[in-house]
């Protein structure tokens, strides 16, 4: 598939399986079909005042004006409208005054966490909310307020969301980064954000080995002289380097705060956090989701989605440096009064078997993973989840990239018993929440797809110009309308949000997925029409991975495609030229295989590199990674080469760095 879209998407995958709803889960399900199709005609009929209604099941200070004011492609929800993300997500589960409604859940475990040496706490939302009012209380004390940036950079651990929601009950934005990028990404990230404040720990564990958090941070912050200060939560104990001018103990920031914090009016449009995302070009891009609006989307999708009942034991596998783990493990469910399950380490980690012990024996009713992961638990054989009593499981879920339809079916039966709906649902951090998924307790569930679009939500695959896509006709999968999680820039370059999504088809967002319609409407999605490599189910960028490359002082050049893989999704394949006297060898693969861990950390290694006098290009100098793909992919090109530069490139190209 063509990074530019019009070039031909063709659409191959035929399913036949189906899965009605039990009649046992159809009868306790939140959503009826009747109700379901109500919110479709409503949602249809009157967008704006469907959305109202979404938005008063959350608290508001202050009544919204206008539901949206949209000046395409620029979006305001809920104008004038103020509201608190945290207060929602904590002291409205307190509020005894709401208390028929919500079930006065002070006592409730909100947070139910392990980590991988097998330490364990829960905090009931009365206790988490002590938390995130001391933290609050601390971080500003250190002079963070309204509008400042922090970086949050910690394991998955509860103060990891007690981080976010203290940051979001001040009104500070946080910038989330991934506890296993670099030193150098955090930098860059920090840097472009404008941080002011790094909240880490001293380390995190990961699969029995320290991850050397704190020694990043500084690393990072020698490069970003607008960072003043450092919170160092204590997790491993081992020792590190302490600059008591700038770093803090977060024990010591919070030892005597107080536990209680109001939370201030922040405007529905304030800007509630930036996530770095990977893309077609080497800078890796902001994105900004702000209060309001993204808060109601999660809440609903939530809600809606993993059908929750006040007695669920629900767990996102997601690291909470993802936007799934913003929505689907934080804020979402804490939204909605559920209690969430939170596990540090890694699913293999002492054995194979560790989720599903997690699973046993915290009673999870509700698994939401990704395909990665589930193609990992079948390549580990059945025998790791046997060993375990699986029957607390009510609902499956799967995110992250398309699911194939046997992993499905293995998912379905082996982890769900054959009773299990499975959830596949498709969004992006782009969407800030789900859009397109089947209800479990109506949906029938095709294995491989996502069904149909949630009620509010426009989806559509359509062709070059804009018009719709007959049934089973590979196009591009857009939304035609705004809906409220929408992004609202990329930080500090409006251009690119303009261009990168809403000019590619006139008049829609174009979420740069291929995908197709069956007859019964149901979406089918085929996979990025771009060059973003989707390892793992996380969005890697070919251009960040090339210039890590290139600044090894022994490359000239690089191109990086993907190739499918049987575990991971997609496979890094690095196609390599070294500069004149320098000898490729399989020494220099595996030192530019650490030097990009090095720049970008360990999920953007390389599985291949291979080294080339030169690379497939045009006359007019672009790399033909279309050809690279192909070779890297089946080890032959049949494609069109009509506009190569120089044929006899594709004969030298071969030979990985072990041979």
């Amino acid at each position: 598939m063509s990074g530019a879209p019009g070039s031909p998407i063709d659409s191959v995958l035929r399913e036949a399986r189906r899965f009605p709803p039990s009649d046992e889960f159809r009868a306790g399900a939140r959503l009826g079909s009747d109700e379901l199709e109500r919110l479709y005609a409503q949602a249809e009929r009157d967008p704006d005042g469907f959305w109202a209604d979404r938005a008063r099941e959350l608290h508001w200070f202050t009544p919204w004006q206008q539901v949206l004011d949209w000046q395409p492609p620029w979006a305001r929800w809920f104008v004038g409208a103020t509201t608190n993300l945290a207060w929602n997500c904590l002291d409205r589960h307190l509020d005894t005054r709401l208390g028929a409604r919500l079930g006065a859940r002070g006592d409730k475990a909100a947070i139910v966490w392990e980590g991988e040496p097998g330490d364990r706490r829960t905090l009931s939302y009365r206790e988490l909310h002590a938390e995130v009012c001391r933290f609050a209380n601390g971080l500003a004390s250190l002079g963070v307020t309204s509008g400042d940036c922090v970086m949050i950079y910690l394991p998955l651990v509860p103060e990891a969301a007690i981080a976010m929601l203290a940051c979001a009950r001040l009104g500070a934005t946080h910038s989330v980064v991934f506890g296993g990028f670099s030193a150098e990404a955090l930098r860059d990230r920090a840097l472009d954000a404008g941080a002011r404040l790094v909240i880490t720990a001293d380390g995190g564990w990961r699969r029995g080995k320290i991850v050397p958090l704190k020694e990043n941070v500084d690393r990072a912050v020698a490069g970003a002289p607008g960072i003043e200060r450092v919170v160092v939560l204590r997790r491993t104990g081992h020792e590190i380097a302490f600059a008591p001018e700038r770093d803090v103990w977060w024990h010591d920031l919070v030892a005597g705060a107080s536990e209680q914090h109001d939370a201030p009016a922040l405007d529905a449009e304030h800007p509630l956090f930036i996530l770095y995302t990977s893309g077609t070009t080497g800078k890796p891009k902001g994105i900004v989701h702000t209060t309001g609006g993204y808060m109601v989307g999660v809440h609903a999708t939530t809600r809606w989605v993993f059908d929750l009942r006040e007695d669920d034991v629900y767990w996102c596998t997601a690291d909470v440096g993802w936007v799934t783990g913003h929505s689907y493990v934080v804020y979402g469910p804490l939204l909605a009064g559920a209690t969430t399950v939170m596990y540090e380490g890694a699913p293999d980690f002492p054995e194979p078997d560790r989720l599903w012990r997690v699973v046993a024996e915290h009673g999870v009713t509700i698994f939401y993973t990704a395909p990665t992961a589930i193609r990992a638990f079948v390549k580990w054989g059945e025998a790791w989840p046997a060993r375990h009593k699986l029957s607390s499981l009510r609902l499956l879920g799967s995110v992250g990239e398309p699911i194939n339809p046997e992993a499905w079916i293995w998912y379905h039966r082996v982890i769900g018993g054959g009773r299990c709906p499975v959830v596949d649902t498709w969004w992006q951090t782009e969407t800030g929440s789900i859009l397109i998924a089947p209800l479990p307790g109506v949906t029938t569930l095709k294995p491989g797809s996502c069904t149909r679009a949630l009620p509010g939500i426009a989806a559509d695959v359509v062709h070059k110009d804009g018009t719709s896509c007959g049934p089973d006709q590979g196009g591009y999968l857009v939304i035609r309308r705004p809906w409220p999680s929408m992004l609202r820039t990329v930080h500090g370059d409006p251009e690119r949000y303009v261009s990168q999504y809403w000019s590619e088809i006139d008049g829609v967002y174009f979420a740069g997925d291929g995908a197709r319609r069956d007859a019964d409407g149901y979406f089918w999605v085929m996979g990025r029409v771009d060059d973003v490599i989707n390892v793992a189910g996380h969005r890697l960028g070919t251009m960040e991975i090339e210039s890590a490359l290139v600044s090894h002082p022994a490359v000239a050049e690089a191109a990086v495609v993907g190739r499918p893989d049987e575990l991971k999704g997609q496979g890094i394949v690095a196609f390599v030229t070294v500069k004149s006297g320098v000898v490729s060898s399989p020494a220099l693969g595996a030192e530019l295989r650490a030097h990009v861990t090095q720049e970008i950390g360990a999920l953007a290694r390389p599985d291949e590199i291979r080294f080339a006098d030169a690379l497939p290009k045009t006359r007019s100098g672009k790399i033909m990674r279309r050809l690279l793909k192909e070779l890297a992919a089946t080890g032959a090109v049949t494609g069109d080469v009509t506009t190569l530069e120089d044929l006899a490139v594709l004969l030298r190209l071969g030979g990985t760095d072990d041979e």
